[in-house]
C-alpha cells in the first residue's frame, strides 16, 4: 500500500535533514560520523522511494540515492584502509560520541566489529555491576559473547562490591550468571575492588573499548511493554563517549 503524501513528506524532510548533516560532517573530515548519517539518510530515502508513483520522480530520486551510496562507500573504504594501517602500527584510536537519547547502540552494534572467532578471553572492568538493571546489562553483554562467531571461554569481571542493602542481591545475581555461563562452557572469574574507578573492556585479539559510563549507558525504558525494553538498539541512551584502541598485546586487568 502506498504511503500518504503527508507520510512521504515527513520522511523526505527527515532524510534531507540527516543528509544535510552528513554533508556537513563530510566537509569537516569527520568521516565516521558522516558515514553513519549517510547510511541513515539513504535508508530514509529508500522508504520514500517505495511510496512514489511518478516514474520521473522515481528516476531522479534513484540517481540521488546512488550518489549518496557512492560517497558512503568511498568513505567506508577509506575508513577501513585507515583502520587496517593503524592496527598494523599499533596506534589505532577511534572515538564514538553517543548523543543524549540516541538509539542504535546495542552491545551488538557497538562491539561486533571487534569480535571474531579468534576471541577466547575477555576482561571487563566496571565498578557499577551492582543493581538489578546493571546485572542485566552485564548478562546481555555475556549473552552476546557466547554467540557466533565468538568462541569465548573465559570472562574476567572486576567490579566493586555494593556495601549497602543490595550486596546480597549483587552476589547472588553474579553467582547465577556464573553458573549459567558454566552451563555454556564459559568460565566467569569474579574479582571485587573498593578502589576501582576506570571502565574498560578488553578482548584478547588486541581490542580495548573504554566507555565513559561503562555498560550502564542505556536509559530506563518508558514501560515494560514499550519499544526498547527488549531490543537495546531501540533503547535511548545517556550521553557518553566510547574510545576504541588496538594494542598488539592485551594486558590482563
Amino acid at each position: 500500500m502506498a504511503k500518504s503524501g503527508q507520510g512521504l513528506d515527513s520522511e523526505s524532510v527527515a532524510a534531507a535533514t540527516v543528509l544535510k548533516r552528513a554533508v556537513e560532517l563530510d566537509s569537516e573530515s569527520r568521516y565516521q560520523q558522516a558515514l553513519v548519517c549517510y547510511q541513515e539518510g539513504i535508508d530514509l530515502l529508500l522508504q520514500v522511494l517505495k511510496g512514489i508513483q511518478d516514474d520521473t520522480k522515481k528516476c531522479n530520486l534513484r540517481k540521488k540515492i546512488s550518489g549518496y551510496m557512492d560517497r558512503a562507500e568511498n568513505i567506508k573504504k577509506y575508513l577501513d584502509q585507515e583502520k587496517e594501517a593503524c592496527v598494523l602500527d599499533g596506534k589505532y584510536h577511534k572515538q564514538i560520541k553517543i548523543e543524549e537519547n540516541a538509539t542504535g547502540f546495542s552491545y551488538k552494534s557497538l562491539f561486533q566489529e571487534y569480535l571474531n572467532e579468534t576471541v577466547r578471553e575477555v576482561w571487563v572492568e566496571d565498578p557499577y555491576i551492582r543493581h538489578t538493571h546493571q546485572l542485566y546489562n552485564f548478562l546481555r553483554f555475556c549473552e552476546m559473547l557466547i554467540k557466533r562467531p565468538c568462541k569465548v571461554k573465559t570472562i574476567h569481571l572486576l567490579t566493586s562490591l555494593d556495601e549497602g542493602g543490595g550486596k546480597q542481591q549483587q552476589i547472588c545475581g553474579l553467582k547465577e550468571i556464573k553458573e549459567s555461563l558454566r552451563d555454556h562452557g564459559v568460565l566467569l572469574e569474579l574479582e571485587y575492588s573498593s578502589s576501582i574507578h576506570d571502565r574498560e573492556i578488553r578482548f584478547d585479539n588486541g581490542w580495548m573499548i573504554k566507555i565513559g559510563r561503562g555498560l550502564d549507558y542505556f536509559k530506563k525504558p518508558q514501560g515494560r511493554f514499550s519499544l526498547g525494553y527488549c531490543d537495546l538498539d531501540l533503547r535511548p541512551c545517556h550521553e557518553t563517549t566510547v574510545d576504541i584502541f588496538h594494542n598488539k598485546y592485551t594486558k590482563k586487568i
